[in-house]
């Protein structure tokens, strides 16, 4: 049976802006409001955009904790929980789930890997060790492992693991094959939303979402509300913006192109830097052609 989405629609993987010396809580304050007034339909803090892995534990935990006031229920909030160690995870996801979050976002361990037993006893760990649910998070791109289909549909069945957020989509048929619709799809792609809403998924968790968060919405909705024609238009219509937003490492682009927007999230933390002197150009006009600047 399928269980209950934490979201449908676009979930921003929200950027974290920075100071020299921590977290800007101003302006995360300013983003939330802006993602609430502008269609998001759920914001997703301390993920991959949000620079989690050069956060230390009581600056992740307190930018969640303060995601989630700011919000106030308004939308769900979910955390990124991942960690390439499970102790570490679980540690994690249990603060998060004290600090009031709706969901968990748990990415793969990176670095150090694992068999598909080895994942499917993380995943399982972390899911035990809490009552609210998680999301998968697959990106082979970025850590190096991939969890097979049928590793997500021995994981699906635990009552907790309420979804998976995709990057690897040539598999996306054999996961709907193998998990019988017993778990929440989306696109952890932005260019590719709409074949995973095609295979029954709720949606995305999105990088462009930080700078359209309407658009993002709306190509969503229009799909799953039966005008796959709008849908199709929005999605194309987007691949300039998609393309100028993954010309360098994420959250690079993003962050920059916001702080042309006028949001004053800082620079990216270090071994990540600023985008050079053509990458900025692109991303420049990219913006001015879809009148964001």
């Amino acid at each position: 049976m399928m269980k209950k989405p934490i979201f449908t629609g676009s979930a921003v993987a929200v950027v974290t802006p920075f100071t020299e010396t921590g977290v800007n809580f101003e302006v995360l304050a300013e983003l939330c409001e802006f993602h609430i007034a502008n269609g998001t339909d759920a914001i997703v803090v301390a993920g991959t955009t949000g620079e989690a892995s050069t956060m230390p534990d009581h600056e992740h935990l307190a930018t969640i904790d303060f995601v989630v006031k700011t919000v106030a229920g308004r939308i769900p909030v979910i955390a990124g929980t991942g960690s390439n160690d499970t102790r570490h995870a679980v540690e994690l996801s249990k603060k998060a789930e004290a600090l009031g979050v709706d969901g968990l976002l748990c990415v793969t361990p990176y670095y150090n890997k694992a068999s598909q037993e080895g994942l499917y006893r993380h995943f399982k760990a972390v899911a035990d060790a809490v009552n609210i649910p998680m999301i998968l998070y697959n990106v082979p791109s970025r850590t190096g492992m991939n969890i097979n289909p049928e590793t997500i549909a021995r994981l699906a069945h635990l009552p907790n693991i309420n979804g998976l957020k995709e990057c690897k989509l040539e598999q996306v048929p054999d996961v709907v094959y193998q998990c019988a619709h017993t778990i929440n799809l989306y696109s952890g792609e932005d260019a590719f939303v709409m074949p995973m809403l095609s295979y029954g998924g709720k949606g995305v968790i999105s990088v462009i979402a930080n700078i359209v968060p309407q658009q993002t919405h709306d190509m969503v909705e229009a799909y799953l509300s039966g005008d796959t024609a709008e849908a199709t238009r929005i999605q194309t219509s987007l691949v300039p913006l998609i393309k100028a937003m993954f010309s360098d490492v994420n959250p690079i682009p993003v962050k920059y192109a916001l702080a042309q927007m006028g949001f004053g999230v800082g620079d990216c933390r270090m071994p990540l830097c600023e985008p050079n002197e053509a990458t900025a150009k692109h991303i420049l006009k990219t913006m001015a052609d879809f009148q964001l600047i």
